[in-house]
């Protein structure tokens, strides 16, 4: 019988979601969070570990001498040292693709409420300012049309994919720039024009060594004057300072953030409280539709790696 340790389980579900798809494989044994000090005699009978976000490297895992497969609930993998999974013989899989629509709708809220200022209008009329109103249509926030607009896009996944086919669908004008020209016809610019052309720039990239910090002040100083950023992809990609920078100078018209650099916030995050910046806590994963799907990747993960036929391998294990 296997022996299941699920370290960061809060980070999957908040009661709503329940961990006994796993017991058929053995026995199930979830912890709430686990700092690093406890996960370390927490995994040390594990065969198998199962998480999210929990950090994975020679120090953490030296004492779990039994563990032979690690299941992620996520895309990316960067929590996870591979080259000592590889020389312990540790199979780790994936989650792709299972967020893509919540993703492309998180995305599309953002620029939405950029361009509607639904929720500044609530304000305003909750606060009494339309019965204070002299006409019928107070103008009291800029809003704008998405038709004609130029979304660009960095990264052109499935997410991205299907980010792009939204804003068809608004009207918009989709560039791209990616490392591998799109097959469907999109127009494709070097990362220079994406940002000299795009009134809004969304990323959906992962993070690696070529993107890292890619979003920096000499990129937003070339972005087109008055574009709106949104990063929904992964915190390290953007510089956070240049990005507060930006938007304070104006040169950004604002921007949208479901990802940071530390996660939880910490104290002195600068993108806090600058007027411009919308900021959701790494929920554009998060309805339960998604969450639910997610549950079965990895289930099915697990299940296929048992029947020695495993999917969504992203290591090479010895």
């Amino acid at each position: 019988m296997l022996t299941i340790v699920m370290p960061d389980w809060q980070t999957i579900t908040n009661g709503d979601i329940s961990a006994s798809i796993f017991e058929k494989f053995g026995r199930v044994v979830p912890y709430t969070l686990s700092s690093p000090e406890e996960f370390v005699d927490r995994v040390a009978e594990a065969d198998v570990i199962l998480c999210n976000k929990t950090i994975l490297d020679e120090r953490s895992l030296r004492k779990a001498t039994h563990l032979k497969y690690v299941g992620l609930f996520a895309t990316g993998y960067n929590n996870v040292d591979l080259d000592y999974a590889d020389q312990h013989g540790i199979t780790v899989c994936n989650a792709g693709s299972y967020s893509t629509d919540a993703v492309a709708q998180h995305t599309f809220a953002l620029i939405l409420e950029h361009a509607s200022r639904v929720g500044e209008y609530d304000r305003f009329v909750q606060d009494g300012g339309w019965l204070r109103s002299p006409t019928f249509s107070p103008f009291v926030c800029l809003t704008m049309e998405l038709a004609g607009k130029t979304l660009g896009l960095f990264g052109y996944g499935h997410i991205g994919k299907a980010v792009a086919t939204i804003a068809r669908a608004f009207g918009m004008r989709v560039l791209v720039h990616t490392r591998t020209a799109p097959s469907d016809g999109t127009q494709a610019v070097s990362f220079e024009e994406l940002l000299a052309q795009s009134d809004f720039i969304s990323v959906h990239a992962p993070l690696n060594e070529q993107s890292h910090n890619k979003f920096d002040a000499a990129a937003f100083a070339a972005c087109k004057p008055g574009a709106y950023f949104v990063n929904t992809a992964r915190g390290p990609i953007v510089d956070e300072q240049a990005l507060a920078d930006a938007v304070r100078s104006g040169r950004l018209s604002g921007a949208a953030v479901d990802v940071l650099h530390a996660e939880p916030m910490v104290e002195g995050c600068p993108l806090l409280g600058v007027p411009g910046i919308t900021l959701t806590p790494h929920v554009a994963w998060a309805p339960f539709e998604t969450r639910s799907r997610l549950m079965g990747i990895v289930c099915d993960n697990l299940q296929n790696w048992l029947d020695g036929h495993p999917t969504n391998v992203v290591n090479h294990p010895k």
